[in-house]
């Protein structure tokens, strides 16, 4: 029998620390809602939805661009769902833990139509070892862009964008985007190798919260696949996260993608997860 939860509501500032709470019973696969909660998040009308039970905030589910669940079991996502719906025309993809994300997609599948992409199984990996304590090749070109690198950084973004998802990330201007990829050079939360002027490798820490940095949109350019970088690459990006922005780094990789997982099993990441993505 379903656990019956009482008020289902929009979260505001004052319910920070009370979402970082239920954010905070698993870490590692919670980070990105954590992390838009510490930026402010909250603040922005409607980016999140709230269920409580006996007065307690029990289950959050992040609903901007994303729809991401936070500890929502089975009764969490049915008195989710009535408010759930009426985001279809905001959603760009739902994501998260697979165990999640799963039966959220089958309870709005009917009416939401077909997805562009359905990916069921992505392994979400993690590691806490410095690389240069185990032996691993570091490639010591690997530094943070600088914000005069703005433009040699996009192309590479722009492109590891519309590999991933299958459409550019921007239509017309580029403005929006443009200024999301600058405000992670400025915060020091883009890694690049450069060679003759260019961009050959590029990693982004995206989310960073509760001793968590979330790795996003890794890149090798495509003359320079094959060609031994990545994994030594990767290893420096690791080395620089632990070392300066988090003790835990994490990503999450489709179960399909086998030279991305191999590459992230040489940089001793390991299997803590199952994610799922759902892109409409």
């Amino acid at each position: 029998m379903l656990r019956t939860f009482g008020a289902t509501r929009p979260l505001g500032a004052r319910d920070d620390k009370e979402a970082l709470r239920v954010c905070g019973q698993d870490p590692l696969r919670n980070v990105f809602v954590a992390a838009r909660v510490m930026e402010g998040g909250l603040l922005a009308s409607g980016s999140a939805l709230g269920v409580s039970d006996d007065g307690q905030l029990r289950a959050v589910c992040w609903t901007s661009a994303n729809i991401v669940p936070v500890e929502c079991d089975d009764a969490a996502l049915e008195a989710l769902l009535p408010r759930l719906r009426r985001h279809r025309r905001r959603a760009s993809s739902i994501f998260g833990a697979a165990e999640q994300v799963l039966p959220l997609w089958d309870r709005l599948n009917r009416s939401w139509g077909t997805p562009r992409s359905f990916r069921a199984q992505q392994p979400m990996l993690a590691v806490t070892s410095l690389p240069s304590r185990c032996g691993r090749e570091i490639d010591p070109r690997v530094r943070p862009a600088r914000p005069d690198e703005l433009d040699l950084v996009l192309p590479a973004s722009v492109s590891m964008f519309t590999e991933e998802i299958g459409y550019p990330p921007f239509t017309g201007s580029d403005r929006d985007y443009r200024n999301m990829v600058a405000h992670l050079i400025a915060g020091g939360h883009t890694f690049v190798v450069m060679e003759n002027g260019r961009v050959v490798f590029k990693a982004d820490v995206g989310s960073c919260a509760l001793g968590v940095a979330q790795i996003q949109g890794v890149w090798v350019a495509p003359d320079r696949r094959g060609k031994g970088i990545a994994v030594p690459a990767m290893n420096a990006v690791v080395e620089h996260v632990l070392a300066t922005i988090a003790p835990t780094a994490t990503l999450y990789v489709n179960g399909y993608n086998e030279p991305a997982l191999r590459t992230y099993q040489h940089a001793g990441f390991e299997q803590v997860a199952t994610f799922a993505t759902v892109i409409l």
